[in-house]
């Protein structure tokens, strides 16, 4: 993952930036104490980091294995938020999505988080870290985080 205008350093801080977003979302929904507020913050960066983590490279094996290669990268929007960007071999932009969309329509409907999400957030919330990492994983691996991914994906290797 890497920025254009910038680097790697720069794509990662815009997306701890979008973490610390999603933390704060995350402790006003699923709890308001001294450690609930650690663990969402955990939580918030986990899982914007993993899901761009995710998206990145799927988007160019996928669009590789197409037969219309992208480069698809991390770079700031004219807001200084987190964009998943690809780019075409000629260095032409192709489609641009803002981290902000991707974390809100995987984790959220209606401005709520998804039951499933909550349910297995609410988990992460409670005992171990160990518990917490393996509530964290159920998260991104349940249908409302893998559709929300598909259909990202989808749009971002939408011929232009």
């Amino acid at each position: 993952m890497t920025a254009t205008n910038g680097s790697a350093d720069d794509a990662q801080a815009l997306l701890y930036a979008e973490g610390e977003r999603l933390a704060r979302r995350l402790t006003q929904t699923l709890g308001g104490g001294e450690a609930d507020v650690a663990r969402a913050h955990l939580l918030g960066l986990s899982l914007a980091v993993n899901l761009v983590n995710a998206l990145v490279p799927t988007v160019e094996q996928v669009s590789r294995h197409a037969g219309r290669p992208l480069h698809a990268h991390v770079t700031g929007d004219d807001r200084g938020r987190a964009v998943v960007e690809t780019v075409t071999p000629d260095g032409e932009r192709h489609t641009r999505l803002p981290v902000d969309d991707l974390l809100d329509s995987a984790l959220y409907r209606g401005g709520r988080l998804h039951p499933t999400v909550h349910a297995h957030l609410a988990g992460a919330m409670q005992g171990s870290e160990h518990h917490a990492a393996r509530a964290l994983a159920a998260c991104l691996k349940s249908a409302p985080v893998l559709d929300a991914l598909r259909l990202h994906l989808t749009a971002l290797l939408k011929t232009a």
